[in-house]
């Protein structure tokens, strides 16, 4: 059995440009109803990463943490949503149903810092993605998609980024 599921995308950034650059990458990728769910401990580039998403998904506003708000709303000109959830002052899942969820997936995607905190609440096809600090500005992300629509996702980031292999 391999260690690392073939579906998987293993990705080592080497500084906070290199880890926006792939949320940028998957940011456009990103459409209506799509689910993005970011763990790792404060530090690993979770933010940086948002950033990028919100760069390749379109957005003009300027994505911060919305650690303190708990979701912050970002637009693009064809007045299409992004939601950026930050689930960290959440105490469980049953406080993320209060979030609404359903009714965000109908308005666009969702990005969710600190998933692993209500995972229980979460639909059960999504991209995870795992952050860790290596040391100074080198980060590790390892993108595991769960669903078909996920899949071909990773599969198209891992072409953009590597071309055919």
């Amino acid at each position: 059995m391999p260690i690392l599921d073939d579906r998987n995308f293993e990705f080592f950034s080497h500084s906070p440009d290199q880890t926006r650059r792939l949320g940028i990458h998957l940011g456009g990728h990103l459409r209506l109803g799509d689910i993005i769910c970011l763990e790792g401990n404060l530090g690993s580039g979770k933010t940086t990463l948002v950033q990028g998403i919100g760069q390749g998904w379109g957005t003009l506003d300027q994505v911060t943490s919305p650690t303190y708000v708990i979701v912050n709303e970002y637009h693009r000109p064809d007045q299409q949503r992004l939601f950026h959830v930050d689930a960290y002052r959440l105490e469980n899942a049953l406080e993320a149903e209060h979030l609404d969820f359903e009714r965000m997936l109908v308005q666009g995607p969702i990005v969710i810092e600190w998933a692993e905190r209500i995972k229980s609440a979460l639909p059960r096809q999504h991209l995870w993605i795992r952050l860790a600090f290596m040391d100074g500005e080198h980060r590790t992300m390892l993108l595991v998609p769960q669903g078909t629509r996920y899949e071909a996702m990773v599969e198209g980031l891992r072409r953009k980024i590597y071309g055919d292999f």
